[in-house]
């Protein structure tokens, strides 16, 4: 089959070039304040909302029509013929990528067992096919252009709806992260072997009623290391590992560390989006109900990884994350006191994080960009409100494991996740000086000063190492 857009030949390379660039000493100019200023200009000027047109073109299916009411924006006939040759497009780029996913699919999970070159190259050729297709939000550009695009399609909750779900749970917040008994299933893909480590999946049903989908974690493991130590590791709101080129990532510097890495998408992120919208979106629209459900079904669902982990190895298990998957692992370093003891994670990696989710909705940039506040306080939410709920979306106590084995990264200039609260939260729970990174950087540039300054991963590491 061949590339379902010729141009993103080039894309790949480009992407993994730049990467490459910001661990020379150019990425010591770009890893500065300044870059997130821009970074969230282009976020909120362009990234979000091309990423709603390209969300509507999911659910348009080639109609223009459908198109204009998923989006939503004013229909104008102007648009329309130049709307119907890019959904056309769309449509034929999606269908590739549709085609491609079932043969990974058979090849990775099926009964068939292709050989370790045909998996590599179908892994490829899934990679390539989708990072072609999250790109074509540029087919986009003219319509962003010449109108005002909403970014995101809202579906905010009344209180009431909320207090209906997530009222008893306020009341008894153990209840909100109850383990699944019996654990579900966890069945593992076969696996791809290059540069010294094997990659795998695992998936399972999502043991959150609220979810009611598949779970599916991505795991990067050091081929010449027995036992490794291993680090469930979260991504950030609207970042999706799996599906995208070139992105920075801590990952394969802690593989190369020897640790196993485990990646898991979060809800509604990745294989996980719902139809019609982009990876994060349904976070952000129907806050606060959104925030409720990710994090107490992302909790659970770590819950049944570190079970597998524990099953899997007798070295230690870590959690950890950037941004959102900071504050996912932070809230299960808290709420896994009620689990059984061989539940509970060992270590605790935050980078960029803040103690309360509130104050990154309310204060941080990014979710001024998005008018979460605004929206959620039309619909009579007020901040004695959201305090109800707020044991079920932040640490509430100390987490299970010691502070000496918690490591955060924090930018002093990070007013994404403000990094005042970040820092108030690793004085509550008294981290060691040694284990706490504060770089001169804001929320975008902390992981590109990462690619080029691996002390806290070393630290880390070497940390996990100490305990086995």
């Amino acid at each position: 089959m061949k590339p379902a857009n010729a141009k993103n030949r080039w894309s790949i390379p480009l992407q993994e070039m730049m990467v490459g660039s910001l661990r020379t000493p150019l990425g010591s100019l770009v890893a500065r304040p300044w870059f997130d200023q821009v970074a969230l200009r282009m976020l909120d000027q362009w990234f979000f909302p091309l990423s709603r047109l390209w969300a509507a073109a999911r659910a348009a299916e080639g109609s223009v029509d459908r198109y204009f009411s998923a989006t939503p924006m004013e229909p104008r006939a102007r648009l329309r013929p130049l709307l119907e040759k890019r959904l056309n497009r769309f449509e034929t780029v999606r269908r590739g990528v549709v085609e491609v996913e079932a043969r990974w699919e058979d090849a990775f999970w099926g009964t068939h067992a292709p050989d370790l070159a045909a998996l590599a190259e179908i892994e490829h050729q899934r990679l390539f096919t989708r990072n072609g297709y999250n790109t074509l939000r540029r087919l986009f550009v003219p319509v962003r252009m010449g109108s005002k695009v909403p970014a995101i399609n809202w579906q905010t909750p009344s209180p009431a709806e909320v207090e209906a779900i997530y009222g008893p749970l306020a009341n008894d917040p153990a209840q909100a992260f109850r383990i699944a008994d019996p654990m579900p299933k966890v069945v593992q893909s076969r696996c791809i072997e290059r540069d010294g480590r094997r990659d795998y999946w695992l998936r399972f049903t999502s043991p959150s009623a609220r979810m009611d989908d598949q779970v599916i974690a991505r795991v990067l493991e050091p081929m010449d290391v027995e036992n490794p130590p291993t680090i469930i590791l979260g991504h950030g709101i609207c970042v999706e590992f799996d599906h995208w080129r070139g992105l920075t990532d801590e990952a394969d510097a802690l593989v190369a560390m020897g640790l196993r890495v485990i990646r898991p998408e979060a809800p509604w992120h990745g294989r996980r989006v719902p139809p019609g919208r982009y990876g994060g979106e349904q976070f952000i629209a129907t806050a606060p109900l959104g925030a409720l459900d990710l994090f107490t079904s992302a909790v659970k669902e770590w819950a049944v990884l570190i079970d597998w982990c524990r099953n899997s190895t007798n070295s230690p298990v870590a959690i950890g994350g950037t941004s959102l998957g900071a504050m996912t692992a932070q809230l299960v370093a808290d709420k896994s006191r009620h689990w059984p003891a061989h539940l509970q994670p060992d270590a605790l990696l935050l980078i960029t994080h803040c103690g309360r989710i509130e104050d990154a909705v309310v204060e941080g940039s990014l979710g001024r960009v998005w008018g979460i506040a605004e929206r959620t306080e039309a619909l009579g939410w007020t901040p004695e409100l959201i305090a109800r709920y707020a044991p079920l979306i932040n640490p509430e106590n100390q987490p299970v494991m010691p502070p000496e084995n918690i490591v955060s990264v924090l930018g002093s200039h990070d007013d994404v996740t403000p990094y005042e609260s970040g820092k108030a939260l690793l004085e509550r729970w008294k981290i060691p000086e040694a284990n706490r990174f504060t770089w001169r950087c804001g929320h975008f540039s902390v992981p590109l000063a990462m690619l080029r300054d691996h002390r806290p991963l070393t630290h880390f590491s070497q940390l996990l190492k100490q305990m086995g």
